[in-house]
């Protein structure tokens, strides 16, 4: 459940592998650099809490998770939702938070739900994933462009209509940083893409503030000079009263977290041909976003950016993440002053870059080709991420999901009377089980359930069942093609037998697969039919039929009446 991939690659690693690490992690911690700071500032805080996150979330993430080359810190998917406790809770409220967040995924490990938290449908994690990136594009705009607001508002519609009013404003000296840090990196990702474009576009854009002496705001403007070290370890102080709030927020962190650092991983894989342990990787995100806060970071995951900068630079092992991390903190220790100068038109165009790459729109062109229900929920969570709430959004969009699977669940179950209605799948050239190749005995009904038999089917069951003469000796339920029951599918059986008793009918299961059986055997209801009821084939059923229509006596005697 819980075993580190550094704990497994430990044993064997040499200095060939630790050089080709190192340069992974130099490289990667540049570029997390402006990242760190960018992510901070567009979620209403220092840009110091995005490094401290980077260095000390980073570096457990990479120490205790199980991925190889799993890169971890702040990423633009917290964006959102932590604006959001910051502007309502303060950093106390956002601290907490992320306690809850770590504690949850911490459970999400232990309880190995790694590997169902994949299944989150896609339409899912591209409509908040898109909404996402919209909302960090238009947070952006007032530095991107200098504009000269007091206040902005938190709406998204009211947001644009307060940049329209302002626009004649804007500062063409911080418009040109702004943009000219998204053309310098668009050119350099074109021609140069080995090279770190974020972190160069910086770098030239801090030097055309400096030298050209231009009236443009920089993070020591906003924020004064960053801290030269780590914070000593606590935790803010917190009005529980607030607590109850935060719950619902830290479901929402924890599901982010849990949802990027698995598809972080899953990426990786895919590009050095290995294999995460997803329970692990859970657990380390949880321990690394308590780990994170006592230094006061922010929420932090996997970065698949970073994590396939990381690969693409020769990263072999974990360590390559620990050095990521160390990086980082050898900048806090020696270069913090000159942080101060960088200009924050110069973030915001790094936002813009970041909040384009987010947008997934070739996916999201993709799903609006698909079908309709996989539309509906796409859309439906995109407008509530942009419009309403994330953490709404994603509640909304997987239940929608779940609904609209059931629904075709349903759709495609069947319940018939085969012994009626022998068509399709019961031609006997093709199943050499068919009913129409036995004799049945007057006196039997046999219908067959194929699907999940669940609450969605349930409506279904009974319509099927009402055509049942009250003369039926005996009722042969066959479940060959049920593959699983839920409590739902047991009740409808319940209220079946009952019904037939009162009926003086015999209940008859076929061909019933192992979960049902487990369900049957562990709530009672095998021993209330009678293990000879239940046959394991058609065959057999069919033979107990006969007998129960032969011997009434000795079966009401079976049945305790």
């Amino acid at each position: 459940m819980f075993k580190p991939k550094l704990f497994t690659l430990v044993k064997g690693y040499t200095l060939a592998t630790f050089i080709a690490d190192a340069i992974a992690g130099l490289t990667v911690g540049v570029v997390a650099l402006p990242l760190a700071m960018a992510f901070a500032i567009a979620s209403g805080l220092p840009p110091e809490r995005g490094l401290f996150t980077a260095i000390i979330a980073g570096f457990l993430i990479s120490f205790l998770g199980g991925s190889r080359v799993q890169i971890g810190g702040p990423t633009g998917a917290f964006v959102v939702i932590v604006s959001g406790i910051v502007a309502q809770y303060g950093y106390a409220g956002l601290a907490w938070c992320t306690l809850l967040a770590g504690g949850l995924l911490i459970l999400f490990g232990v309880f190995r739900l790694g590997g169902l938290i994949r299944f989150i449908p896609f339409p899912v994690t591209t409509g908040f994933t898109s909404g996402i990136a919209v909302v960090i594009f238009s947070t952006q705009i007032k530095d991107l462009f200098g504009l000269q607001l007091s206040e902005v508002p938190s709406e998204f519609i009211p947001k644009w209509g307060a940049y329209f009013h302002a626009f004649g404003t804007a500062s063409p000296a911080t418009a040109a940083i702004g943009l000219g840090t998204v053309v310098v990196i668009a050119l350099l990702r074109r021609w140069a893409p080995r090279l770190p474009g974020m972190l160069i576009a910086m770098i030239l854009s801090t030097l055309a503030v400096a030298l050209l002496h231009l009236d443009v705001e920089t993070i020591g403007g906003r924020f004064g000079s960053l801290p030269r070290m780590l914070p000593t370890p606590g935790l803010p102080t917190l009005d529980f009263s607030q607590l109850g709030g935060l719950v619902s927020a830290a479901f929402t962190v924890a599901l982010l977290a849990a949802i990027e650092s698995l598809l972080s991983a899953t990426v990786a894989d895919g590009m050095i041909g290995g294999k995460h342990r997803p329970n692990t990787e859970l657990i380390a995100q949880g321990l690394a976003n308590i780990g994170g806060v006592f230094f006061g970071g922010i929420p932090a995951t996997g970065a698949i950016a970073r994590t396939a900068t990381n690969v693409k630079s020769g990263a072999k092992t974990p360590v390559a993440g620990m050095i990521h991390a160390a990086t980082l903190l050898l900048i806090l220790l020696l270069c913090a002053p000159l942080a101060a100068m960088i200009p924050l038109a110069s973030l915001a165009g790094i936002l813009v870059v970041v909040s384009y790459n987010m947008s997934e729109h070739r996916h999201f062109a993709s799903i609006l080709k698909g079908p309709r229900s996989d539309r509906l929920v796409l859309l439906l969570t995109f407008l509530l991420t942009v419009l309403v709430d994330l953490t709404l959004a994603v509640q909304v969009g997987i239940v929608l999901s779940a609904l609209l699977f059931m629904r075709r669940m349903s759709e495609l179950a069947d319940v018939h009377a085969i012994t009626r209605d022998l068509k399709g799948d019961e031609d006997p050239e093709f199943d050499p089980l068919s009913i129409e190749t036995r004799n049945v005995p007057a006196g039997v009904e046999v219908y067959e359930v194929n699907g999940p038999f669940f609450f969605g089917m349930a409506d279904s069951f009974w319509s099927a069942l009402r055509e049942i003469e009250r003369s039926v000796s005996v009722l042969i339920i066959r479940i060959r093609n049920v593959p699983a029951i839920d409590a739902t599918g047991l009740h409808v059986l319940e209220e079946l037998h009952h019904k037939c008793r009162r009926q003086k009918t015999q209940l008859v299961f076929s061909g019933v697969t192992q979960q049902p059986l487990d369900v049957f055997r562990k709530s009672g209801f095998l021993g209330e039919i009678g293990p000879d009821n239940f046959c394991s084939t058609i065959d057999e059923a069919l033979t107990r039929a006969r007998f129960i229509i032969e011997h009434p006596i000795e079966t009401e005697q079976e049945r305790g009446q």
